[in-house]
């Protein structure tokens, strides 16, 4: 899967929690789910749970609280999907 697949991906799970849809629209890898997207924290942890299951990956403690933008979200699919 290529980086612009997980990208397009990433907006299909995050798109029913998003508060802002001008960053959604210009999302890039460096979006900040919280502070771009103004996704709360409770439903960031249900984006988290809609990675694992769309990817079939366990995401622990230390990676969720790393997920904070795009890019950091790609590495650890990439990292747990290998």
């Amino acid at each position: 899967m290529n980086k612009q697949e997980t990208i397009d991906q990433l907006k299909a799970i995050v798109k029913p929690y998003i508060q802002n849809q001008e960053a959604f629209n210009t999302l890039t890898e460096d979006t900040d789910f919280i502070n771009d997207l103004k996704i709360n924290s409770a439903n960031l942890v249900d984006v988290i749970l809609d990675i694992e299951e769309k990817y079939n990956i366990i995401i622990d403690n230390e990676s969720m609280e790393q997920m904070v933008n795009v890019r950091a979200a790609m590495k650890i699919i990439n990292e747990k999907s290998s």
